[in-house]
């Protein structure tokens, strides 16, 4: 299964925690774990131009960092 979650990530795109639960049959919080389980061992790592802020973002759109109460984490892999 991790490996999986590796292989949609490695596709790129944006993929929403919800979204990859469905893909891989487990649920929102066991993708979650998985998420954080490839971070510890170094297999993926957050996306770190979001700091840059939002203008000229190719994810922008999908993102909505803006909004009050929305947490977005975005990965890529190592």
């Amino acid at each position: 299964m991790l490996e999986k979650l590796l292989n949609e990530i490695r596709a790129g795109g944006t993929l929403e925690t919800n979204a990859l639960a469905i893909r891989l049959g487990a649920s929102p919080q066991m993708i979650q774990a998985m998420l954080e389980h490839l971070e510890r061992s170094g297999m993926i790592r957050p996306y770190s131009t979001c700091s840059d802020g939002c203008h000229g973002c190719s994810l922008q759109a999908s993102c909505h960092v803006d909004q009050p109460g929305n947490h977005v984490r975005l990965w890529q892999s190592v």
